[in-house]
């Protein structure tokens, strides 16, 4: 079975001969599980199980997944339990194991970021639509790193937009030019993926602030070859958690 691409950290999943991969608690369990690992900022983590990688995106939206997130240290039970929570938790037929390329592409339907792709050290919040991350007492005193330019930004306008990408034809990927009608490149796909709800390409970037109105047609740059795509609201595909 073909490896599917995924656009998280593409650095990451390169094999390194220097350094060992770090494994998390669950690294048996999901080499036991028939887990394809790879390389993931250095830890072994699994890319896909058995199942291919639409099937596994497609049941996390209808049913419940679990994926492993002691990478990031996230993981409040001990080392010794995680094995056996993890079986009691798919002693429920509707709780299956998923892996890397489930959650980006499940991630990216729901118009999340991704730090390293969609955000980092040199993006404010403003640029990236995550305004709402910010409280409004914290606004009023700026008492945050970056208060000086972030806070003068959420009433002004800012040269860049992060905005959500819909395209048919081929993949739209991290890196890709994104054109104005007339073929003048105004930004940057940052993360871009086929969606398999929607059945089309999906894709975040940041855009020229004139382009960043939701139903602007635009163009990205693929394979040398301009391709029509329309900016569009996110997420995706609505969202519907369980909030407990």
């Amino acid at each position: 079975m073909k490896r599917p691409r995924i656009s998280s950290h593409q650095s990451s999943f390169v094999s390194s001969l220097q350094v060992p991969l770090k494994k998390t608690p669950l690294f048996d369990f999901h080499k036991a599980q028939d887990g394809k690992m790879v390389n993931f900022a250095g830890w072994s983590m699994p890319v896909q199980y058995k199942d291919s990688h639409i099937v596994s995106h497609m049941h996390t939206r209808e049913h419940c997944s679990i994926f492993d997130v002691s990478h990031m240290l996230q993981i409040s039970v001990s080392r010794l339990r995680a094995v056996e929570l993890t079986e009691k938790l798919l002693a429920n037929r509707e709780v299956k194991l998923a892996g890397l390329a489930a959650r980006d592409s499940l991630r990216l339907e729901a118009g999340l970021c991704l730090y390293g792709n969609d955000i980092d050290e040199t993006t404010t919040p403003v640029e990236a639509t995550l305004v709402w991350t910010i409280g409004k007492r914290r606004r009023q005193l700026k008492d945050f790193p970056g208060a000086e330019i972030i806070v003068p930004q959420i009433k002004a306008k800012t040269s860049r937009k992060r905005v959500g990408l819909v395209s048919t034809g081929p993949p739209v990927r991290q890196h890709t030019p994104i054109l104005s009608p007339d073929g003048k490149v105004i930004g940057e796909v940052t993360s871009g993926c086929p969606s398999p709800c929607l059945k089309k390409n999906v894709a975040m970037g940041y855009v020229d602030s004139a382009f960043a109105k939701n139903g602007t047609d635009i163009q990205v740059e693929v394979r040398k070859k301009a391709v029509p795509a329309v900016v569009s609201r996110m997420p995706f595909v609505p969202t519907n958690y369980y909030m407990g």
